[in-house]
Order: C-alpha cells, then sequence, then structure tokens
C-alpha cells in the first residue's frame, strides 16, 4: 500500500476502504507519511468530498491514535455538549451545572481560543485559583460528588485529529465537512460520554454561514455517532451576532452566572434552557417539554448557581466575586463607546465583534499569545434595538487605550442601521436526530 496510490484513488473520487484510511492516517502520525502527501490528500477530499462511511472510517483511525478516555467509574448516564463555536458562546458554563442538578452527569474536556471564537477553559481559567488540569482520578471524584466537572483536554486525545487539524490550518482544508464532522466526533467519542448534545452555530460568526452546510454537517455527525452506537442529536442555533451580551472571558463568566441567578440576556437564558432540555431529554428525564420545565425550574430556584459554585470551589476556584451584585471590573481601561448614528440596530456582524473583541485583548492569534481574562465587550444595545445618537452603545475592556481605539473603529464597521425595525431572526433554525430533519424557530 502506497499514499501515491491512496491520494490518486480519492483525488479521482473514488471510495476508500477502512485499511487505506488506517494506513494513511497512522503513517502520518508515525511520520513515515509527509506533511506534503497528508496536503495533498486533505485537498483532494475537500474536492471530491467523503462517504459517510469513509467518514466513519476516519473518524475511527483518529479516534484509535491516542488515549480514550474510559468514564465507566462515573456512576450514571453521562451527557456531552460540544459547540462549534462562536461569539460569545458561553452555554456550557450554564448548562453543565443546570443539567447536573438532575443526577444527570456532565465530564467535560474542553479546549482553548484560537482566533476570535472563545473557550471554554479560557473563560474558567480567568477565575482566579482555579485549576482545570487535573488528574483523572480527581476529575472523577468531583463528577461522581457533584455531578460535574469541566477540565481541559489532555495532550494524548486524538493525536492524530491535532496534527492533521494544525496541516489543515495552514493548507486552506479547514472548511470540508467531511473533515470537520470527523474531527469534533472522533474527539467526543473519545471522550467516553454516554450521550452527545451538538450545537451548530450558523451565521457570519461561525465556521458554517448557511444552515443547509449546517444541516449536512449535523446530519454527517448525528450518522458517525449512530455507527459508534452512541444518542446524538445536534440543534442548529443562530450566530448572526453574538450571543448574549458579553464577549470576553471573564464577562461571559459574569453574565452566565447572571443566567444562572434567574437574571441576564433572553436569548442566552432561552437557549440555554433549550439546549438543557435537550441534554435532559437525552439522559431519559422525561419528555422535551417536561424536562424544559426541570431546567427553568433550577435556574429559577437558584439550584443550578449553587452547583456551579460548587463546580468551581471543587476545582480550587475563588467563587467570592462571583457573588456580587455588581460586576466587579478588573481593567485597567473602561471605555464608553457612544452611538454616532439613531434609528434600528439591523446588523450586528458577529465576526467582527469577536475580532473587535480580540483586539482588546480577549483572544488570541497563535497558541503562545497571552489572553488578557478581563478584556473585552458588553452590549447595550443588540439587533432590533432603536439607538439615539449619543446614547451608549457598547462598553469597552482593556489593557491599553489604543486597543480601545481600535476595538472601536471595528464595531463602527460591524453595526448597521436602518430606520425600519428588522424581523427577529430565529435562535433556532433546526433539530436534527437519526430520524431526521426538524426546522422550526425559536424567538
Amino acid at each position: 500500500m502506497r499514499a501515491y496510490d491512496i491520494i490518486e484513488k480519492k483525488k479521482n473520487g473514488e471510495d476508500l476502504t477502512q485499511e487505506e484510511i488506517e494506513f494513511f492516517v497512522n503513517g502520518y502520525l508515525q511520520e513515515d507519511i509527509k506533511d506534503y502527501q497528508m496536503s495533498a490528500f486533505l485537498m483532494a477530499v475537500c474536492l471530491k468530498g467523503m462517504t459517510n462511511q469513509e467518514c466513519s472510517f476516519l473518524t475511527s483511525s483518529m479516534l484509535n491514535s491516542g488515549e480514550r478516555i474510559d468514564l465507566s467509574r462515573i456512576e450514571g448516564i453521562k451527557v456531552d455538549k460540544h459547540s462549534t463555536g462562536g461569539v460569545g458562546d458561553k452555554t456550557t458554563i450554564i448548562l453543565a451545572p443546570l443539567v447536573a442538578c438532575f443526577g444527570v452527569k456532565v465530564a467535560k474536556m474542553s479546549g482553548r481560543a484560537l482566533g476570535h471564537t472563545g473557550g471554554t477553559v479560557d473563560k474558567l481559567e480567568s477565575i482566579d485559583g482555579i485549576n482545570l488540569a487535573i488528574e483523572k482520578e480527581k476529575f472523577f471524584k468531583i463528577v461522581n460528588e457533584i455531578g460535574c466537572c469541566v477540565i481541559s483536554q489532555t495532550s494524548n486525545l486524538v493525536p492524530a485529529d491535532k496534527k492533521i487539524y494544525a496541516l489543515r490550518d495552514v493548507t486552506a482544508t479547514v472548511e470540508s465537512i467531511p473533515l470537520i464532522a470527523s474531527s469534533i466526533m472522533s474527539k467526543k467519542l473519545a471522550s467516553g460520554s454516554d450521550c452527545i448534545l451538538l450545537d451548530v452555530k450558523v451565521g457570519d460568526g461561525a465556521f458554517m454561514k448557511n444552515t443547509k452546510d449546517a444541516i449536512d454537517l449535523s446530519r454527517l455527525m448525528v450518522e458517525i455517532g449512530d455507527s459508534f452506537k452512541k444518542k446524538v442529536v445536534s440543534i442548529i442555533t443562530d450566530m448572526n451576532q453574538p450571543l448574549g451580551n458579553a464577549i470576553g472571558n471573564f464577562l461571559e463568566v459574569w453574565e452566565a452566572c447572571e443566567v444562572l441567578k434567574g437574571r441576564g440576556p433572553k436569548d442566552l437564558r432561552n437557549i440555554s434552557i433549550y439546549l438543557a432540555a435537550h441534554m435532559l431529554n437525552l439522559a431519559e428525564k422525561g419528555s422535551f417539554e417536561k424536562c424544559e420545565k426541570m431546567a427553568k425550574e433550577a435556574i429559577d430556584s437558584g439550584r443550578a448557581f449553587e452547583k456551579l459554585q460548587e463546580m468551581i470551589s471543587a476545582l480550587g476556584g475563588d467563587i467570592s466575586v462571583l457573588l456580587e451584585d455588581e460586576y466587579p471590573n478588573k481593567s485597567k481601561i473602561v471605555y464608553e463607546y457612544l452611538s454616532d448614528f439613531e434609528g434600528y440596530i439591523s446588523e450586528m456582524q458577529a465576526d467582527k465583534l469577536g475580532k473587535a473583541a480580540m483586539i482588546l485583548g480577549a483572544g488570541r492569534q497563535s497558541k503562545e499569545e497571552y489572553i488578557d481574562p478581563y478584556a473585552g465587550i458588553i452590549l447595550n444595545k443588540k439587533v432590533g434595538d432603536e439607538i439615539k445618537k449619543g446614547e451608549l452603545l457598547a462598553m469597552l475592556y482593556s489593557s491599553s487605550v489604543n486597543r480601545c481605539k481600535e476595538g472601536e473603529n471595528i464595531l463602527k464597521n460591524a453595526i448597521k442601521i436602518s430606520n425600519v425595525k428588522p424581523k427577529a431572526e430565529p435562535l433556532i433554525k433546526a433539530k436534527i436526530t437519526n430520524q431526521g430533519v426538524e426546522k422550526y424557530s425559536l424567538l
């Protein structure tokens, strides 16, 4: 078997066998197959695609390249949740304790941010004292005792995917549905949970720019999950504007706590309850309608916020700052961005707002770059809101006045104004299960 023959076969649009895909992935991991050969293979996949079976073979090859987490020592049903990434997406911080209130275990490994889509690890690490790089024994103990725990991904988890993704990032082969699906599902399957809820973002602030592609990706991931005997549901959610009002690590932790205190932005609360209900439903806690009521009760009673405090304390984090009534600003510079126009906000381009937050210090363009945990943006207005000239549009937090001015310039280009109030975009676009696609809207 030769790498050349496999590349040529895929270039010609032919289906690859499991043995051929395993040979290619394992050979690349062991450096018998070189970067230029893998680059050619990835481009052939981008241009010619893969069948669902080939995607399952690729997922399996990457899954078996490293450590697989055995969660059998954790009692009960384990449910994982994965988001494809978006601006202001802090739902994991809400969902883990919310679902754990009902005996459903959430043993989650999360990644760091690269670019303007924040990583859950970076967000939680903005809490003083917290340690997310803990041993598996402690991880299992916390999940068994509290019901949820979020830690940083181990370096041994799916090493083939890490190596291949690094190459995709520099060879214009990131945006391929078969490659995205296999990458996500290999990591989720390696994490060991019984059920998986996928939150596939769609819009200008997401990888998937249109609903059709998001549905195609979701269908493929659900089918891959089926082939591994896992219960998988995918929800397609809007990312044409940021989720919630906060963009930036500690700002997002604070906003997640606000939702768990029964406050916070309506869009973030609604999506969190909806996703939590699906996680509970996957864990067989009742009908979706019953699970939705359970999720609302856990927030409104304060039980979910108490559960979050337990998890953060178990990881060494200082919860005292999260109990304060007013936002405890820790940034050197707080800059008020006042509107120089009036009308209705018709568009807030999520990708540009994410880039503005990154310029302020909330994101990184390379893995080595320092993140300012307190930098970011709090939006005072969202799409559909009326704004007058001189009214507060956003608060910018940073360590530098120059960064704030640069961020403000990006914001000006990201926000569009209309004389007519725009129609509200649905937060939820569709649900995909192994039974098919259900399209609908949740405002």
